[in-house]
């Protein structure tokens, strides 16, 4: 019978180094997100993902009980990361897009009669 360590492995040049199924890219902090934050069950991740087993999903939900505070940190510095690219780079041409299209809805509403207008101090009355 396989041990833990023959289905979680650890490599520099795979996924940043972080724990994964071993023969794939399945990270144990996204078996840990789908299983416990999303709800899904076992066999729900083995049917989205039929390349992995029963045996590598309760692997990577054991390895993740064991060391807890290893995976949360890892999603956590994987957050400020992702935080920090947002900072830098700014807005995505999509988020730009949908602020475009509330500002011109709110301009619509406004433009039927102020009243309607939810920032009526910042609109003038014509």
């Amino acid at each position: 019978m396989p041990a833990l360590a023959d289905h979680i492995v650890k490599s520099a040049d795979t996924c940043g180094g972080k724990a994964r199924i071993a023969g794939t890219r399945i990270r144990v902090q996204d078996i840990y997100v789908w299983h416990e934050l999303r709800g899904q069950s076992i066999d729900e991740i083995v049917t989205s993902f039929p390349q992995l087993t029963h045996a590598q999903v309760h692997a990577a939900l054991a390895y993740f009980f064991t060391r807890p505070d290893e995976i949360r940190h890892q999603m956590q510095e994987d957050e400020r990361r992702v935080e920090t690219l947002k900072g830098l780079t700014g807005p995505g041409p999509l988020q730009v897009k949908l602020t475009k299209r509330k500002l011109d809805a709110a301009d619509a509403t406004c433009a039927v009669g102020w009243n309607t207008c939810s920032d009526q101090s910042s609109r003038s009355v014509r």
